[in-house]
């Protein structure tokens, strides 16, 4: 969520402590920010939000893909053992393979006979 929708929503709050409908609110909002602002659909849905007891500002946390937080270990799995294979450290971590080898070409390793090494470019 960017800096300038939370502010609108804050807007949004005020003008709904103050009597508005939602059209009203969008509308002075794309007056004085700009015309894309805020949809009235959206304000709709951020007032009946507020309507039900529920005045957070911030967006709901939402399921995702989960971020790892083994990636220091993966690091340092390497730098112990620079033969380790990539399969033998999602073995040992317990995530998923492609994750390994996704974090460790974001880090500049490539295999290389056999052992990792930080690529250079030449």
């Amino acid at each position: 969520m960017s800096e300038s929708n939370e502010k609108i929503r804050y807007i949004l709050k005020f003008y709904y402590k103050k009597g508005k409908n939602a059209t009203q609110a969008a509308k002075k909002n794309c007056d004085v920010y700009r015309p894309n602002a805020v949809s009235v659909r959206e304000a709709q849905i951020w007032f009946k939000r507020f309507q039900s007891g529920n005045f957070d500002i911030k967006d709901a946390h939402r399921s995702g893909r989960p971020v790892t937080d083994k990636i220091d270990a993966i690091f340092e799995k390497v730098e112990q053992d620079r033969h380790i294979s990539s399969y033998d450290i999602t073995g040992e971590l317990g995530i998923d393979h492609k994750t390994v080898l996704a974090h460790l070409k974001k880090a500049g390793y490539t295999k290389k006979f056999d052992i990792w090494v930080p690529h250079e470019v030449t």
